[in-house]
């Protein structure tokens, strides 16, 4: 399945995620990998340690200065040790603010998906091991006659988010980025007549990339230069903003679509029967079923959307020979369908791609469901006053599966609903399902 990746929510990471459900480490563990991701972040200069732990090869040396996007996307592939590493979107067209005399420059950027990277780099991502980095260079000049001081402090905003975004030092070479180069040791000292250039990386976990496209856009704030580092009132000139594109990604998905419409329909009869995830739909491989269940017919309010358990699939799954490395963790696979029926009687459009959910087996062992297999676009919407389908794919072990949680109880944690914006609507509400 060769897609333009670009194609953010039906095939960026396409190729799926498989968070808490690797074989060497079936038990999840919160507290194990909310310790080693806090021992990461107790050091910002450990980026060799690191490299040794989770088995990557060292990133080769780049030059920070010379404005090559592709080597620091690599060096961020290979430090985070990522599977993939793809460009959604750049842009080369400066944006510039100036502040009588002293000027901020957005010199480019780009959007970065970063698929299945080590859990060690999770918590700047939203604790998620799929996501994005926007990777910026900004220019910051001093055209004035006398010396100025420039906190960089270039955070980031999208509509809805629950947080801003700044800099992560862990993933691109220290000596490169701005906040560096321009610290509290040298007084974030510009001379007269110089200049100061460096990169900026802000860190968004998938969901956040989810919300962020569905806002169209973010606005990263620039902040003043002033005469005196510790004296605001010395600022000189007013704040800026630059914005960073999200919907460009979103537009270059649209532009995909009919692609992808077309493989989608040209699918062999093989799968012919089965809930139509996207590995049925993309012909990712050959199911077999082992179990399912229709006309369970079970509803629970959440808000006011109506959720109702229509039926669930256990397919044993051959992948493909295109698809095979990405199950190579695995002893066999076995993915787990869930439909749902949404009765959308809230006064908004539900966005079917921001919708989770948690499964639990015999109330010991859990997954998040894997979103990029149900391959929802941004545009798929379950409309105000109408009702919809929303499928929930859970990939589990075979070898597993057989031996300990065939014949176990399995309870699906769904909610909350979110709007198109991906804002919950339903008051953090979930509901929960039994399954067997």
């Amino acid at each position: 399945m060769n897609k333009k990746l670009m194609i953010l929510f039906g095939a960026m990471l396409s190729v799926f995620i498989i968070s808490g459900c690797g074989a060497d480490n079936k038990e999840a563990s919160t507290e194990e990998k909310t310790a080693a991701s806090e021992e990461k972040a107790a050091s910002e200069n450990d980026s060799e340690n690191k490299n040794e732990e989770t088995g990557s090869e060292e990133p080769a040396a780049v030059d920070s200065e010379s404005g090559d996007s592709a080597e620091l996307i690599d060096y961020m592939k290979t430090t985070t040790d990522a599977e993939e590493a793809t460009v959604f979107y750049e842009s080369t067209d400066p944006q510039t603010h100036d502040m009588d005399g002293v000027t901020a420059s957005l010199d480019q950027y780009s959007i970065v998906g970063l698929k299945d990277f080590h859990t060690d780099y999770s918590i700047p991502f939203n604790d998620e091991t799929n996501g994005a980095v926007v990777l910026t260079q900004y220019t910051i000049t001093n055209d004035t006659d006398e010396d100025v001081h420039y906190m960089p402090s270039m955070y980031m905003s999208i509509p809805g988010a629950k947080q801003q975004y700044n800099n992560y030092r862990e993933i691109l070479p220290e000596e490169g980025q701005l906040p560096v180069k321009l610290n509290p040791d040298n007084k974030y000292l510009i001379k007269a007549g110089e200049s100061v250039t460096g990169t900026y990386t802000y860190p968004l976990g998938e969901s956040e990339l989810y919300g962020a496209i569905a806002a169209g856009e973010g606005t990263i704030e620039a902040p003043t230069a002033q005469t005196d580092p510790d004296d605001i009132s010395t600022a000189i000139g007013r704040k800026g903003s630059f914005i960073i594109d999200f919907s460009s990604v979103a537009a270059e998905e649209s532009e995909s679509a009919d692609t992808e419409n077309t493989s989608k329909e040209s699918s062999t009869d093989i799968n012919e029967g089965f809930y139509e995830d996207a590995t049925t739909l993309e012909n990712m491989g050959e199911k077999a079923m082992l179990d399912q269940k229709e006309g369970i017919g079970e509803s629970q309010e959440l808000g006011d959307t109506t959720v109702t358990l229509e039926g669930y699939q256990f397919t044993e799954f051959t992948p493909n020979m295109d698809e095979a490395p990405r199950f190579e963790d695995f002893n066999g696979v076995v993915l787990l369908t869930v439909n749902f029926a949404l009765d959308n009687k809230t006064d908004e459009n539900i966005g079917l791609g921001s919708i989770s959910s948690t499964l639990t087996v015999d109330d010991s062992w859990w997954q998040l469901n894997e979103g990029m297999l149900t391959n929802y676009r941004i545009s798929e919407v379950i409309e105000s006053g109408e009702s919809g389908e929303l499928l929930q794919v859970y990939v589990l072990d075979k070898e597993e599966y057989d031996k300990l949680w065939k014949d176990k109880s399995f309870e699906i944690e769904i909610g909350p609903i979110r709007n198109e914006d991906a804002k919950d609507i339903s008051k953090g509400k979930e509901a929960v399902f039994q399954l067997k």
